[in-house]
């Protein structure tokens, strides 16, 4: 069995209409200093961003979560925010923002796997379930 090691993670968010205030999960950052791994996962559902507004650019939208990618592999191309350390990256992205993409509070947790977990955490916190949700309305 692996070490388990300290990870943060946070979940990003999807504000249409930043006025609102209303969010849709649609992208998770993850961060584990002792294994230098920075890495971003995105899953969107046009339907759910929609439902809070239907002029909502989903081009955008893509366009931003790319460039969150970007920003966690390096990507110096991006800008200053891509050529920092690893920490410095993951404090950038996790910063409040009034953006339509905003990333909500820092989570931690121990993981032997940090790509792993980053799956799992988008699996559980970004993906449509809609079985769950028919049980909540039902």
């Amino acid at each position: 069995m692996s070490e388990k090691r300290g990870f943060q993670y946070v979940v990003m968010r999807c504000v249409p209409r930043v006025d609102r205030e209303e969010f849709v999960n649609v992208g998770v950052v993850l961060f584990c200093q002792s294994t230098d791994f920075l890495a971003a996962a995105s899953h969107v559902v046009p339907a759910k961003i929609a439902a809070l507004c239907a002029q909502a650019d989903l081009t955008a939208i893509a366009e931003a979560l790319q460039g969150i990618e970007a920003v966690c592999r390096g990507d110096g191309s991006i800008g200053p925010a891509g050529q920092s350390s690893l920490g410095q990256r993951f404090g950038w992205l996790a910063a409040p923002k009034s953006t339509v993409i905003q990333p909500g509070p820092i989570h931690g947790g121990l993981t032997d796997d940090p790509a792993r977990q980053l799956t799992h955490l988008l699996s559980t916190l970004v993906h449509d379930r809609p079985n769950v949700l028919r049980r909540l309305t039902s």
